[in-house]
């Protein structure tokens, strides 16, 4: 059956930080009719939670897509509120910060390109305000500054990142890539030796047939991504040609043509090695977060409803990275296979 290459495009982020399933650990018994949260010694009070809800809320977007809040969106909030007292107490115990200037440059590497707007404006549609964002971006990058100071080795010397560049580089090979569909086999081989001659001819040719599998231009495709029927015929066309083959479903003759063959360099891909480097360092970091929950105890109002026993260290799928539709989408991937 015929699959789609996944192209590489920039398409609206969807956020996915796992913000709204997180809950917070119940424990001991202290209650006030003013406090929704202690933690530690620390109190996230009425007050402050109402304040931090009014001020979302004031975010026409946000207001649209909660309904106007409720009691689960208190809680989310609530949430929110909880954990970054959690993670406040961790970087005090342990010395570390992480500045602004840090999360902002975090945000654009991980964004790739894409519009910071866009990015906030998806948030907004599942309730989260731009600092949420940030914040979360914060404590991704604690994580990693915590499990460094426990003695984690962050893998992000010059050394071993060259190293895994070498490993990973072969599947990182992008093509220029298009295809169509033509009636049959002699129109299929006039096309190919129309396209040969003039290579940038492709999206004036590709547009006079139109189809469901139709790429208008040349799209940059990694050879991981090309569509099973032609990976053979990628695999062996020199830049600047095409080929044609049959495809069982689709009707008439498929016309392949590759343009130029890329791989990225170190330096573009040396975020995303920084990034899967640090993954030990945050799974430490994010263990000493538990530790600091566990010794200090977290309680919540019970106004606010059942609070499981669920995690509050971090986001489900390793935070603000996945607030990209398609982890990586706008950049190449270093994963193997």
């Amino acid at each position: 059956m015929w699959q789609p290459a996944r192209v590489r495009t920039r398409r609206p982020a969807a956020v996915v930080l796992g913000l709204v399933a997180a809950a917070v650990t119940v424990t001991g018994c202290r209650t006030s009719p003013n406090v929704a949260a202690y933690v530690g010694d620390q109190q996230v009070t009425v007050a402050e939670l109402q304040a931090a809800v009014d001020e979302r809320l004031a975010d026409p977007a946000i207001a649209e897509a909660v309904g106007g809040g409720g009691t689960d969106y208190t809680r989310q909030v609530l949430t929110l509120l909880v954990r970054q007292e959690l993670y406040a107490e961790a970087a005090r115990r342990s010395d570390v910060e992480v500045g602004d200037a840090e999360v902002g440059a975090f945000i654009e590497t991980a964004l790739a390109g894409r519009d910071v707007e866009e990015l906030y404006a998806q948030a907004a549609s599942q309730g989260y305000s731009r600092e949420d964002i940030r914040e979360s971006a914060r404590q991704q990058l604690l994580r990693r500054e915590l499990g460094v100071a426990a003695g984690e080795d962050p893998g992000t010397d010059e050394a071993a990142l060259r190293a895994r560049y070498e490993e990973v580089r072969a599947g990182l090979e992008q093509v220029e890539l298009g295809y169509f569909a033509v009636p049959d086999q002699a129109t299929a081989d006039a096309v190919v030796a129309e396209l040969a001659a003039a290579p940038a001819s492709y999206p004036a040719v590709a547009a006079r047939y139109p189809g469901e599998i139709t790429l208008p231009a040349l799209q940059p495709t990694g050879t991981a991504d090309v569509p099973a029927p032609l990976a053979e015929g990628v695999a062996a066309a020199p830049p600047n040609t095409g080929f044609s083959v049959t495809v069982g479903d689709v009707p008439g003759v498929v016309v392949a043509f590759v343009g130029q063959r890329t791989t990225p360099s170190f330096e573009e891909v040396r975020p995303q090695l920084e990034d899967e480097a640090a993954q030990g360092a945050e799974e430490a970091g994010a263990a000493v977060v538990d530790e600091v929950r566990d010794d200090v105890g977290v309680t919540v109002n019970p106004r606010y409803g059942e609070f499981g026993d669920q995690d509050v260290v971090q986001e489900a799928e390793g935070g603000v990275v996945d607030l990209l539709d398609d982890a990586g989408a706008a950049a190449p991937t270093t994963g193997e296979g």
